[in-house]
């Protein structure tokens, strides 16, 4: 087993700018993606886009991923992409596997940057085929430059449906219509932290200019809605929503669903890090210090997946986790660190000073978040709403008792999907907070894996 002084998981926009800061410390670095490139969701396939001459019409946001990339190629970090970790033990070593093969790997420090989630939508008919979320579809976009057909909706709130519609606009394409499910009482709450959001007035012009976009283009966006639902039998056929109490239906070859992000915590969960509910994201985060250390030792969490804040903090947030972390291993004196980190903390400050009113702004309508009992919440096991508030009145007190009631969260996803649905549907039926009720316990693997992956940890000839 090789042991380095950093292993990063994740090449998004943290786990790069943390593997080549810890680097540039002279730290022994390896860095290891799930994907086939670096980049992250944010910055997917930005190498081969800039290569083609692609990357421009995704935005100067999208293009600053390059820079990132060709960092980290020069940077001597060990990189392993298309490699997927299956198991991490706090005592210094986690497994992972490619391709058949599996590697047992020693750390003395692990910066987890595995980004965040898409928030699952449980409405009716999310199931069908035809129905997707707004991420997934962008990453067709960025990485086979597929547009959607004219007839496909969008059906949500937040930042990202906005930035995807404007890049399939940029890329010659339309979308059928935008059915905004922001709640115009947001905006009065969020107004009470425009102070902090007009710190980073950069950021607000980006969104102005995005709803121009679309209104330029004669993109249909309707307002006030409390309810959206997929139509259709063997597939999507149409979209309804209720606009003020009234029902309407278009027919539509696609709907993409977005509702914000949450961050990834299966790992950290995994290891036994403590988490806080966080009550206006409505999600859960491990507990983490200024350096981006948990409680658990050696083990540092940078960007979303400890709180979604994103793209540019994530990057500042993973060079904060390695400059601390080369102090720990002796390589920066304490006071060097501080210093380094004063320029880091002021420019983080501004990033995050927008979060509190993008978090309000872009609230989902609780309507969304308490699906009717045949909704279905765990996809893999089918298992509805109703089967879950059932499961409550039985005498069910959390999501790994729902898991003997009910199978959810025994699918391959393994609750990443449904967790937080769970959770709230536990809640609501029980009258207590999420915070109280919690997550699943999740354990190894972090990710299904053959017995014949497990079977090469036992050869002589796999080399380490």
């Amino acid at each position: 087993m090789q042991t380095h002084d950093i292993v990063v998981i994740g090449a998004g926009p943290a786990g790069l700018a943390a593997a080549t800061t810890a680097a540039g410390f002279g730290l022994s670095v390896l860095l290891i993606d799930d994907q086939p490139a670096p980049g992250g969701q944010i910055y997917r396939n930005v190498e081969r886009a800039e290569a083609l001459g692609h990357a421009a019409g995704l935005g100067a946001d999208y293009r600053r991923g390059a820079s990132l990339t060709t960092a980290l190629r020069a940077s001597g970090v060990i990189y392993l992409p298309g490699w997927q970790v299956w198991q991490i033990e706090p005592e210094g070593r986690l497994f992972a596997n490619a391709d058949g093969r599996t590697e047992e790997i020693g750390w003395r420090r692990l910066v987890i940057a595995i980004g965040a989630l898409e928030r699952a939508v449980p409405i009716p008919g999310w199931t069908l085929p035809g129905v997707m979320t707004v991420g997934a579809a962008q990453i067709l976009l960025k990485t086979g430059g597929v547009l959607p057909d004219e007839d496909v909706w969008i059906a949500g709130s937040g930042p990202l449906p906005l930035l995807y519609a404007a890049q399939v606009i940029a890329a010659g394409g339309r979308i059928g219509g935008f059915i905004d499910t922001r709640r115009s009482a947001n905006r009065w709450r969020a107004l009470a932290h425009l102070p902090g959001a007009l710190r980073n007035w950069p950021y607000l012009q980006k969104g102005i200019a995005t709803t121009r976009i679309l209104r330029r283009a004669g993109i249909p966006r309707i307002t006030e809605v409390d309810a959206v639902e997929a139509v259709g039998a063997e597939r999507l056929t149409s979209v309804r929503w209720r606009q003020r109490g009234v029902w309407h239906e278009q027919k539509a070859g696609g709907l993409l669903l977005h509702e914000g992000v949450v961050p990834h915590v299966h790992m950290t969960m995994s290891l036994g890090c403590t988490h806080d509910w966080d009550p206006v994201q409505r999600c859960f985060r491990p507990r983490l210090d200024d350096w981006g250390r948990t409680d658990t030792r050696g083990v540092i969490v940078a960007g979303d997946a400890g709180g979604i804040f994103g793209a540019r903090a994530a990057e500042i947030r993973g060079k904060l986790a390695a400059l601390g972390a080369a102090a720990e291993l002796g390589k920066v004196p304490l006071q060097e660190r501080d210093r380094q980190a004063a320029a880091w903390r002021r420019e983080l400050a501004a990033h995050v000073a927008i979060r509190p009113f993008l978090d309000h702004l872009f609230a989902p309508p609780p309507s969304l978040l308490a699906p009717a009992d045949d909704v279905v919440l765990c996809r893999c096991e089918g298992v509805t709403a109703g089967q879950i508030r059932e499961a409550v009145d039985l005498g069910c007190l959390g999501p790994n008792q729902a898991k003997s009631f009910t199978r959810a969260g025994m699918g391959p996803c393994q609750g990443r999907i449904c967790g937080l649905s769970v959770t709230t549907t536990i809640a609501a039926a029980r009258g207590v907070s999420s915070a109280e009720i919690g997550f699943y316990r999740v354990r190894p693997p972090l990710k299904p894996l053959t017995l014949g992956e497990v079977a090469a940890l036992l050869r002589d000839d796999v080399p380490t």
